[in-house]
C-alpha cells in the first residue's frame, strides 16, 4: 500500500482535476459543436436541394463571422486539415491519474470500512471492470447488434444496470460511481482514438491513393461519435456526484445511479436538437 504525503497529494489532486476539468470542457464542447453543426448542415443540404447552391451555415462569434460547409474529400493539397484528438486522450488520461490518486493508492476511499476484500484485489477488480465493459461494448458494436441503435441501447443500459449493482456491492457508494464513470470515459477515448481517427486516416489515405473512400467508415466513426455524446451527459453528472456524497451512500445508491444514466441520455436526445 502507497501513503503520499498528504500535502502533495493535494497538490496533486488539484492538477489532475484541473487538467481533467478543462480537457473535459474542450473534448464535451467540441464533439456536441460538430453534432450541432452537422445536424444544421444537414438541414441546409435538403433546402438548397434543388437550388445548385452549396450548404453553408453562417455564425457569428467574438466579432466576427464565419461560414462553413461539409464536403465528402478535403483539399489535401493546398489546404491545413485540422484534427481533434487531444482533448479526449488529456481527458482520459487526466481521469485515470485521478483514480489512482484517489482511490487506489492507499485504497481508504476505494471501500467501506467494513469491507473483507483486500486493497489490491480491489484495485484489480476496479481495473478488470473498466477493461471488460470495453472489450463488451466493442464486441457488441462488431455485431450485428451495432446496426439496430434502439434494441443496442435497451441492452447497454440493462448491462449498465448490472455493473452498476455490481460494483455498489464491492465499492463505497463514491467508488462505484466514479467507476461507472471510467467505464463510460474509457470507452468514449477509446471510440476516437482506436476507430474514429482510424477511421478518418483509412478514408484520407484511400484519397491520396486515388481511391474512393469507403463509406461505411464514415458511418461508422459518425455512430461512434454520436454515442459518445450520449455517454457524456452522465458522465458530467457522475463528475460532479462526488461532491454531493448523499446520492452515492444512499442505500439504494445503484438504482440513483441507473435512473440518472437514463435521464442523462434523455438529456442528451433534447440537446442533439438544440
Amino acid at each position: 500500500m502507497i501513503i503520499l504525503d498528504p500535502t502533495l497529494s493535494e497538490w496533486l489532486n488539484l492538477l489532475f482535476r484541473w487538467i481533467h476539468v478543462f480537457a473535459g470542457i474542450m473534448w464535451v464542447g467540441t464533439t456536441y459543436y460538430f453534432t450541432w453543426l452537422d445536424a444544421r448542415l444537414t438541414e441546409e443540404e435538403k433546402a438548397a436541394l434543388n437550388t445548385g447552391n452549396a450548404a453553408q451555415v453562417w455564425m457569428v462569434h467574438s466579432g466576427g463571422f464565419y461560414v462553413v460547409e461539409r464536403r465528402k474529400t478535403p483539399d489535401l493539397v493546398s489546404r491545413t486539415l485540422h484534427w481533434f484528438r487531444w482533448e479526449a486522450a488529456i481527458t482520459w488520461l487526466s481521469g485515470f491519474a485521478l483514480l489512482v490518486l484517489l482511490y487506489y493508492l492507499g485504497g481508504g476511499l476505494l471501500l467501506e470500512p467494513e469491507s473483507k476484500m483486500s486493497v489490491p484485489v480491489a484495485v484489480a477488480l476496479g481495473i478488470g471492470v473498466i477493461v471488460a465493459c470495453g472489450v463488451v461494448y466493442d464486441v457488441m458494436m462488431a455485431s450485428p447488434l451495432g446496426r439496430h441503435e434502439k434494441l443496442f441501447a435497451a441492452i447497454a443500459y440493462m448491462l449498465i444496470v448490472g455493473v452498476t449493482y455490481l460494483l455498489t456491492n464491492f465499492f463505497s457508494g463514491r467508488a462505484a460511481y466514479i467507476h461507472l464513470g471510467a467505464i463510460f470515459g474509457t470507452i468514449m477515448a477509446a471510440n476516437v482514438w482506436m476507430h474514429i481517427l482510424p477511421s478518418q486516416r483509412r478514408m484520407i489515405a484511400a484519397l491520396k491513393e486515388g481511391r474512393k473512400p469507403d463509406e461505411k467508415l464514415a458511418a461508422r466513426a459518425k455512430l461512434r461519435s454520436k454515442q459518445n455524446t450520449f455517454m457524456a451527459v452522465p458522465v458530467v453528472f457522475i463528475m460532479i456526484s462526488n461532491h454531493f456524497p448523499g446520492n452515492a451512500t444512499y442505500g439504494y445508491n445503484w438504482l440513483v445511479l441507473s435512473v440518472m444514466v437514463l435521464v442523462g441520455w434523455t438529456a442528451a436526445k433534447f440537446i442533439r436538437r438544440a
